[in-house]
């Protein structure tokens, strides 16, 4: 089999996410044979760096030795169980683990199977706290440049317009509030000011207020100062607002903290999980929450307070097998210390694009670093340039339109940074 002949297969009955499938027509889809550690391997023997963690999921490689065994153990004793009214120990394992790793609070856990539908789980959840407790409220606050999903629900408390223009009139309202504009405590403490306008304004009627912490991943790698998270948790807890943490690609690490919530020393109550949970092998995501919106469901059933709301897949055995591999890693490897080295290392590496005129800013939080480009129009589609240069020198991209990031897994060697900027580099550098 070579590349050609998979993908004339593929384009014969298959729709991808996140395309124009037109673009197929000029554009090489590439079949990916295999995979180890970060590279990624084609059927006609080209190898490329995985910069982005294939969507920001793979943590400690592909084909990690340690997460394959521990799957391997529990497919020979349970693949799956229906989640109501039965239970197994990797999912009490993994519960107890990420009461232990999440701020202190965070004593139970939901769920479902990918990051929008936790986000819907959470905005559900809250809305029916409150009315549990008599109150309707209908809205939801979230930021502005803000994503969170693309279910009805996640895609409404989003602003990002390329995913949330055509659906608008479909959508629950929502109110989106200024975003820092940049990293500085001042731009932190002039959006919260915004933000308490508005909750003054309807505080009766909002549910939560939803938000990215500390960087806002797909809308541009957006990234605004710790502070921001301690003001606007003040102001929930002095309205009365739920306080929902999407970490759903900034948790586990990727910040430099285990958790960004942690950078602000804030307990949310509510704090979504997913993509990195599982190391990026299977689809599992998890919303935990506080002891006190668990006992405003815990009734008699006549009382119709129960939160219905359930996935077929729900607490899959062997994704929290490998959940529980990814924490065991984790733990024995002591990672947050050792990526500290390579955190250093990209931002030294990050300098240099400063000296090219058609760089804007480079910005960096934890082991996320962005590139963004200035002088170009979306038409002009850079972003495709710059994929393509990477794929033909070894090294996946795959640009925000004008924003290039980097997002490599844990296993990352030096060597392998340098390919990866130096490739980004000279990619950009070469559209001048």
């Amino acid at each position: 089999m070579t590349n050609k002949d998979l993908m004339q297969r593929d384009l014969k009955h298959i729709w991808h996410p996140c395309t124009q499938m037109k673009d197929h027509e000029n554009l090489p889809l590439i079949p990916i044979k295999r995979a180890k550690g970060v590279y990624l391997y084609d059927f006609d023997g080209n190898r490329y760096i995985d910069a982005i963690s294939s969507w920001w999921v793979n943590l400690f490689g592909h084909s990690n030795e340690r997460i394959n065994q521990k799957i391997k153990e529990q497919l020979k004793n349970l693949e799956h169980v229906i989640f109501a009214g039965f239970t197994h120990e990797p999912i009490i394992r993994l519960s107890e683990r990420l009461v232990d790793l999440t701020p202190k609070g965070l004593n139970k856990c939901f769920y479902a199977d990918n990051g929008s539908s936790a986000i819907e789980v959470a905005l559900k959840m809250s809305f029916h706290y409150h009315r549990n407790k008599g109150e309707i409220k209908p809205l939801f606050v979230s930021l502005k440049n803000s994503y969170h999903g693309e279910t009805l629900g996640a895609l409404a408390v989003g602003d990002v317009k390329l995913y949330k223009e055509t659906y608008k009139d479909i959508l629950i309202k929502t109110i989106q509030s200024d975003v820092p504009k940049d990293r500085t405590k001042e731009a932190a403490i002039e959006a919260a000011k915004k933000l308490e306008e508005i909750f003054i304004k309807h505080k009766s009627k909002i549910s939560a207020f939803i938000l990215e912490p500390l960087v806002q991943c797909a809308g541009s790698m957006h990234m605004y100062h710790p502070y921001f998270l301690k003001l606007s948790y003040d102001l929930c807890k002095k309205y009365n607002i739920h306080f929902i943490a999407d970490e759903i690609a900034v948790g586990f690490g990727r910040t430099g903290s285990m958790f960004a919530c942690e950078q602000a020393n804030i307990t949310p109550d509510f704090m979504v999980l997913s993509k990195g949970l599982t190391g990026g092998y299977l689809p599992l995501s998890v919303v935990l929450t506080t002891d006190e919106i668990y006992m405003a469901f815990y009734c008699d059933y006549s009382k119709n307070k129960s939160f219905l709301h359930s996935h077929s897949y729900t607490g899959n055995p062997l994704a929290c097998a490998a959940a529980n591999a990814t924490l065991d890693i984790f733990e024995e490897d002591n990672i947050l210390e050792k990526n500290k080295l390579k955190i250093e290392y990209i931002n030294r590496k990050l300098q240099k694009f400063m000296k090219l005129k058609n760089v804007k800013e480079v910005r960096q939080t934890g082991v996320i670093a962005a590139v963004e480009l200035k002088g170009y129009s979306i038409k002009e589609r850079v972003n495709l340039k710059i994929y393509q240069y990477g794929l033909k020198n070894g090294v996946l991209l795959r640009p925000l339109g004008n924003v290039v990031y980097f997002m490599p897994p844990y296993v990352i060697g030096f060597d392998e940074i340098d390919k990866m900027i130096d490739v980004a580099y000279e990619a950009i550098k070469s559209l001048m």
